[in-house]
């Protein structure tokens, strides 16, 4: 087990990001597995549809662990679970709810700064979210992969990203590694140069998250990115063929 925390690691190489389309069950993981991943990891809205439930935590804890579970159960390679804010607020609680994953052989998960439900769509203050991190880290050792996700990009437009917000995301790329992060999450942030200033300044490797339409994976690279996601576009792509190839059938 410890070699595949180290393994994970290891794969976040700035301008050279490791590939994760991510899965949804344990079929879609072997389907990926033998397409040539060297890892694996979810999205929380696939695993969500995929079992009739909408995002944002309206899956329950118990189902998206039993899921995790089968995940693993059927790779050799290490598995991130998309575990969305922890199912809590409050920092224990959600340590507890991470360590419930950990224990299911999952080497690291995303966990989003995000507050579940609120609407308009709010962040936890900046130190708040590092209590948060903080507790994970010390309920589940060293080694698991916290990938920490900012949602600064994806509660305001693509067209009002500025400077401004990135530094915002760069002060909380530092306290969440200083909280004992691993990685740092950008959904939603396409602009090549803005995503540049983010790689330089961010003591954590970076993450990108592909969608149709934004940047391709090779320019991405460039800006220092270290990891490269596919969130929901890959359940999105299998159900698009599911209904096209049942449609034919019908006909």
């Amino acid at each position: 087990m410890s070699e595949k925390f180290t393994a994970f690691a290891k794969l976040h190489v700035p301008g050279q990001p490791l590939i994760l389309f991510n899965v949804w069950d344990a079929g879609s993981a072997v389907a990926v597995e033998r397409a040539g991943a060297k890892a694996l990891a979810t999205g929380s809205w696939s695993v969500a549809a995929a079992q009739g439930f909408h995002d944002a935590e309206a899956l329950p804890i118990d189902l998206a662990l039993a899921n995790a579970t089968r995940i693993v159960a059927v790779t050799s390679l290490p598995v991130s679970i998309d575990f969305e804010g922890g199912y809590a607020s409050d920092p224990g609680q959600t340590a507890a709810n991470v360590s419930a994953l950990a224990a299911t052989g999952a080497i690291g998960c995303n966990f989003e700064d995000q507050v579940i439900g609120a609407a308009p769509r709010t962040l936890y203050a900046i130190a708040y979210q590092a209590g948060r991190i903080s507790a994970i880290r010390q309920a589940v050792g060293p080694a698991f992969f916290i990938n920490a996700r900012t949602d600064i990009f994806l509660v305001a437009p693509a067209d009002a990203h500025d400077a401004a917000m990135v530094d915002a995301a760069i002060d909380r790329a530092h306290a969440y590694a200083d909280a004992g992060a691993s990685g740092f999450f950008v959904p939603g942030l396409v602009d090549l140069a803005l995503l540049e200033r983010v790689c330089r300044a961010s003591p954590l490797p970076v993450n990108f998250m592909a969608f149709p339409g934004a940047p391709a994976a090779d320019a991405v690279a460039t800006t220092g990115i270290a990891r490269i996601s596919h969130g929901p576009g890959p359940y999105r792509l299998a159900m698009k063929a599911l209904a096209d190839a049942a449609r034919a059938a019908f006909a």
